[in-house]
Order: structure tokens, then sequence, then C-alpha cells
């Protein structure tokens, strides 16, 4: 792999250091952020909820908002359909937590993804509907490609809510009222990166100006920020990019989030095996929480984490929370059974082509998101696997940096039924005797577009540091820049020329353990996952590595994380 160091105006880096009275280190990671004033960069580094523009600048966001109020004014019959993902799964117990607060019992519903699919499908809003039709309903986090059943239900008298942020693949649905920052709004918007989970804020920010401009009393007592929490799981878990608005959701949210406040949150970090003593982190929400709430959309009905999260005895919360880490557990084993063989067979049979796509008719559809994303980063090369549906083939793709999936999904449209993502993940479907043909287009698409070959793996080292200036000081530093995700990536760090002291210690599967001198008499814990053999003892290297806190029984210790290792 590939080590690049970015570009950084030390000048720059300096001026920030000075202004805001930070270590060098942390004046260039402010740089390569992208900031050039010590006013924006004090901006990130202190977030404020004042700084969240105004909900209504968001197209059709006042006007849904009205529907809403009159909704709850009349009493409306109202149904909220939203994604089986984290971000649909929040956006919709933000909704459906409100209107009960208001005084409404919203019917709400997901899809079951292997009998109904992905969004806005006849069968599941039949489902829900049971003969009954609402007033009002409200889509969250799909709908805007969503023609037929949005015409289908204006063709009823319902009147329609299109909470979004997907990409149109054509001209957005019509009859209905869309907020959809990617559809309506501009580039530039303060907005524009909200996952559904942030809009949904915006719109319950909305509705609740509203009431209290009416002086309702039913909304003296509810504070928005109650539902941060639900915020930052969505908006972390969904990759959005973390500046402006995003930055600071999630950052409040974090902190909602480790008061552990909401009964059903603090029973899936209990299972989850999160000290409730200990912050928590962006790495949580990622490799915690949110894997256990998707579980349930992968392999079961994604209604059970909804119901956890809108919960409120302690004890029925702990036995929901109980299933979906029996869920997750059960899609770990299904997905390292299946990532062996997708491996195996993506090195044999795609070894000379810029991209993989693996089909078997056996392979659960709920799970090769996860394999794709496996089997990408371990090729560097963009990965669709396909499980089977009836006489459909479903599944994700996932891409490497600098290689758009949209973009190749596109030219492939003609063979596809349906597919919608972002650059980076997408879903798709197809008939499965078109799997041949697509693995073509998918590759030629591939050649068309990056002529010279696919960019080589590459990994961006932040700064180059000594192991003395891995201390307590520069972890403070690092955590006012938290959350990191997209947008916003954990730094790596450089060692050069480092001797460790005694021999890693190596376990599980191409793992160790070692100690990284730093001038003490222990030096500073380190550990290394899937890395192979370890360095030897008194062999100079050069190191990439991430430094934090590790959390170990209430008590937390500096730690780095070895992402690669050359000899000096």
């Amino acid at each position: 792999m590939q080590w690049t160091t970015p570009d950084t105006d030390e000048a720059l880096a300096e001026e920030l250091a000075q202004g805001l009275r930070v270590s060098k280190t942390c004046g260039q990671l402010l740089a390569q952020l992208g900031f050039r004033s010590k006013e924006s960069a004090e901006d990130f580094l202190r977030p404020r909820l004042a700084h969240l523009d105004d909900p209504f600048a968001l197209t059709n966001l006042e006007a849904a908002a009205d529907r809403i109020v009159a909704a709850v004014n009349r009493a409306e019959d109202v149904v909220v359909f939203g994604d089986y993902d984290v971000d649909g799964i929040t956006s919709t117990v933000q909704l459906v937590g409100m209107l009960r607060r208001l005084g409404l019992e919203p019917r709400f519903c997901v899809p079951r993804r292997l009998e109904e699919g992905y969004g806005l499908s006849r069968e599941a809003m039949e489902r829900v509907f049971d003969g009954r039709f609402p007033q009002l309903f409200i889509a969250l986090d799909c709908g805007t490609n969503a023609h037929e059943p949005i015409a289908y239900l204006a063709d009823q008298g319902i009147d329609v809510i299109v909470i979004d942020h997907h990409q149109a693949k054509e001209e957005p649905a019509g009859a209905c009222t869309m907020v959809n920052p990617h559809v309506h709004d501009t580039e530039d918007a303060p907005w524009r990166h909200l996952c559904t989970a942030g809009l949904v804020f915006k719109l319950l920010h909305g509705l609740l100006r509203k009431l209290r401009e009416a002086d309702d009393p039913r909304v003296e007592t509810i504070q928005l920020k109650d539902t941060l929490d639900l915020v930052a799981l969505g908006t972390i878990a969904d990759l959005v990019p973390l500046h402006r608005e995003n930055r600071i959701l999630s950052w409040y949210g974090l902190h909602h989030l480790r008061a552990n406040g909401r009964v059903g949150v603090r029973a899936l970090a209990e299972v989850s095996g999160i000290d409730g003593a200990q912050e928590m982190s962006s790495a949580d929400i990622s490799f915690k929480l949110g894997p256990r709430i998707n579980a349930c959309g992968r392999l079961a009905d994604a209604s059970r984490p909804i119901e956890l999260l809108l919960g409120k005895n302690a004890d029925t919360c702990r036995e929901v929370a109980k299933e979906l880490d029996a869920l997750n557990k059960e899609r770990q084993s299904i997905e390292r059974g299946i990532t062996q063989v997708a491996e195996a067979r993506a090195g044999e049979e795609f070894a000379d082509l810029p991209g993989v796509i693996l089909y078997d008719k056996d392979w659960h559809p709920g799970v090769v998101g996860i394999v794709a994303s496996r089997v990408s980063r371990h090729l560097h090369k963009p990965c669709v696997i396909l499980g089977a549906e009836g006489d459909m083939a479903k599944g994700s793709g996932r891409s490497v940096a600098n290689v758009d999936l949209v973009e190749v999904f596109h030219r492939c449209s003609h063979l596809l039924d349906h597919w919608g993502g972002h650059p980076m993940a997408a879903g798709v479907s197809l008939k499965a005797e078109n799997v041949e043909d697509f693995t073509r287009c998918f590759n030629d698409s591939l050649l068309a577009l990056h002529p010279d070959g696919l960019p080589e793996a590459s990994l961006a080292v932040s700064a180059w540091l000594d192991p003395d200036d891995l201390n307590i000081a520069l972890l403070e530093e690092l955590a006012r820049l938290h959350p990191f995700g997209q947008g916003n990536p954990e730094p790596v760090f450089g060692l050069q020329g480092v001797c460790l002291d005694e021999a890693p210690i190596t376990f599980g599967q191409n793992n160790f353990r070692f100690r990284l001198p730093d001038g003490s008499s222990r030096g500073i814990a380190g550990i290394a996952w899937n890395l192979g053999e370890p360095p030897e003892a008194g062999q100079p290297i050069n190191m990439a590595l991430r430094f934090a806190w590790n959390h170990w029984r209430g008590k937390r210790y500096p730690q780095v994380t070895l992402i690669d290792w050359k000899n000096s």
C-alpha cells in the first residue's frame, strides 16, 4: 500500500495552532480539513445548536410541517413508513415518538426485506393498511423514486409526505410533498448532506415551532434535543459527511447517547459490551450499536428495533436487545461463511478484471452488503455481491476511493430492475439470468471510466510524529475533533525508525499485541488486526497508526492501533 502525506499549508497550520492555542499537530489536522480561519476552525471545535439553519429554509419543509400540524389538530389516521436500516429506523422512531406525544397513535411500518424488498412496495403498504386507508402517509428514507406507489396512494385520496436524502434517478416522484435536499436544494446548502434522521430532526423543529407559535399547550414539556441521540445513531451509521449541520447534530447527539437517557439505548449498549461508565464514540455506533439494529432488518422484522427505541419498560427493552444481539451473532456467522467463499472466488475469477460481481442462489441477501465491503477492501476493487430471491438476484455493491458506483450502475441500468444509493455503496436487483451480462457491463464501464486503471490503494498519513508526541495532551485535542467519520476521518499518524524492545505477541488469525517505546518504563500499548506476520524486536520500522483511549473494565488507557508498517 502506498503511503501519502496530504499537502498542508504549514503557515496556516501554525496560525491556527497559535490562534486556537492548540498543538502544531492539531493545527495541521485542522488545516487539512479545509479550515482557513481561526473563526471557522473554532466553530468546528465548538459546535453549537444555535448554528443550525432555519428549518423552513429547506424546500417544502414548512408545507410538510403545516400538513402534520393539521393531522395533529384533526386527530387524523397517520401511517409512518420507514426504511429498515439504522437511518430509516431512527427516523421512524423520532417521528412516531413525537406524534405520540402530540396525542396521535400513528401506525408505523418498515418493509420485511426478504418478502417485500426495499422501499414503498404495495405488499408492505397493504400489510400496514390492513384494509384501512390513512389520511396522511409519511415515507422516511425512501420514496424519491417511488412514482407508482405514490400515484397509487394519491388515487386513494391519501396525502403523501416524503422525507428522503437519496438521489433521484429521473424526475422525482410527484403527487406528494417532498423534502429532499438532493432534489430541491443547492449544492452549498448547510443541510445538503443530512441523512433522513437529520432531516426528520429539522422537520420536528419546524413542527414544534408552528405549534409553539399557536400557543399549543401540548408542546410545553417537549425538548427537541431529547431526540438527538437518535439523530447521531442515524447520521454516523449512514456514512454521510460529518461536517456543517451533520457535525453539529452528531456531536450533540453523541453526548446524549453517552447520557444513556433512552431505555432502549441503555439496553442495547449493555448487550453490545459498552461500559456504562465510558464515553460513547462514533466507533461504538459503527461497530456495536448500528450492526445490532441493522441485523434485524437483514434477517428478520425491522420493527423490533423500533419497538426497542420507543420502549419505556427496562425488562422488555432488555429482552428485545438480547434478540437483536442474537440476530447479530447469526448475521456474523452467515457473513463469515459467505466472505470466505467470496474472497476465494473473487481471487480466482476476477484477478485480471477491475471489478468483482459474485452471485450465488444460496447466499442470504440480508448480509451481502457486509460481504461486499470485506471483499472490496481485501482486493481494493469495486465489488457487488448478489443473493437470490425467486428469479431475481439482489444484493449490494461497495466501491473504493474515487470510483463512483452510482455512475457505473447508471451505465448498466438497462440490465437492472432496481438500483440506487451512494457513490461508495449502492443496492441493486436484476433478473438472475442477466447476472452474466451485468458482470461484463460492470467491468466494461470501469475500464471506460478508468482507462489507466483503478486508483492505487493508498493510506493518508496526516502527520509524522515522534513517539513522545503520543501523549495525553494529544488525546485531549483529538477528543475535540470527534466524532470521526465520512468527511472527518480519524487521523493516521506516522512514526519513523521505531524499534520494538520486545517481540509482539500474536493471537487469533494475523493479529498481534505490542508495546511501543515512548521513553517511559512501560511504553504505549499497541494492537494490530489482520496484518499478518509482526515485525521483529529491534528491527527499525516505519509505522502508520491511530491513537485513542482504550476502555477496559471501567478504566481507560492510551493505545495505538497499527494500520500498516514497513521496514525503515
